[in-house]
């Protein structure tokens, strides 16, 4: 008997609305590369910031899932429970001289395009910024499972990466960061536009001494108008009642051969099937695909 696969991904999701194709692809895609390697496939609900969460959208989002036949094999996080964790971690760091309170505005950061090297507030808030310390030189290279290598200068290009915000919101580089590791994640599979996050993100593994798991980037859905779905008029909400035309959507969209499967199957043979019939070697590889092009290409009577 072969050993249990010590692969763990996740899907986490924004409970800022409904999910639309570019999330239910990122989860799909996810879900199939943890099936296929044996391993595990868990959900987080990354409520960090909490002006932009919608209410009921995250329990609207794991009902769809369940609709879709993704279940995972964890317990579901919700990172507005973990801020104490956060404040430990980053009470770390700053101990360590790591990360700093930062009372600089955006205004008077416009100068620099945004990017914090030095303070240059003209006076100080009663509730600063924190930020990582990033030195000169700090350079991050990795090679993305998809993407290929990818390399970001996070000094000159981001400066100083923050963890808190001065609202008291906490950022997503760290709750990201920190939830990966507490959940043991080995395998992150997200969508093409958090690739430029991703060596900040490593760099901050590095200041706290934890391990760096593998990362690959899927494809991001645009609309018409150029858009990432989750901010373009084409991001309808899928359609748990009857879900198979978008299943069949984002499986074209993760390069794959609709004819590999049993349209006409029950949901769930149809999810089993796909495991197995899934080849990670087809994704492709450009960081954007338009929405309109598949929905040109697949004909929904299909399924």
């Amino acid at each position: 008997m072969s050993p249990p696969s010590t692969y763990r991904g996740r899907f986490a999701p924004s409970p800022t609305g409904p999910l639309h194709l570019g999330s239910l692809l990122a989860a799909v895609g996810s879900w199939l590369l943890a099936r296929q390697a044996g391993g595990q496939w868990w959900l987080r609900i990354e409520d960090v910031d909490g002006p932009r969460t919608v209410a009921g959208a995250a329990q609207q989002q794991m009902d769809t899932l369940a609709a879709f036949g993704l279940a995972p094999d964890g317990p579901v996080v919700w990172q507005s429970q973990r801020g104490e964790r956060y404040a430990q971690v980053l009470q770390s760091l700053v101990n360590r001289d790591l990360a700093f309170a930062c009372h600089c505005s955006r205004t008077e950061l416009a100068a620099t395009g945004g990017i914090h090297h030095a303070c240059v507030a003209r006076r100080e808030r009663a509730h600063p910024a924190w930020r990582l310390r990033v030195a000169p030189g700090a350079v991050i290279g990795f090679h993305d499972g998809l993407q290929g290598q990818y390399q970001q200068d996070v000094h000159a290009q981001v400066g100083d990466v923050v963890l808190r915000r001065a609202d008291g919101q906490w950022a997503y580089q760290l709750a990201v960061v920190v939830d990966d590791a507490d959940q043991g994640m080995t395998d992150i599979v997200r969508g093409a536009d958090l690739l430029d996050s991703t060596p900040r993100q490593i760099l901050l593994q590095h200041a706290l001494g934890w391990s760096t798991p593998r990362y690959l980037h899927l494809p991001l859905l645009i609309g018409a108008d150029g858009q990432k779905l989750s901010k373009s008029l084409a991001a309808a909400p899928v359609d748990g009642a009857d879900p198979k035309p978008a299943l069949r959507l984002v499986w074209e969209a993760l390069g794959q051969d609709p004819r590999r499967l049993p349209w006409q199957a029950p949901l769930a043979s149809l999810m089993s099937a796909a495991v197995p019939a899934f080849d990670p070697a087809r994704i492709p590889k450009q960081g954007r695909l338009p929405v309109s092009a598949l929905h040109n290409k697949t004909d929904s009577t299909a399924v």
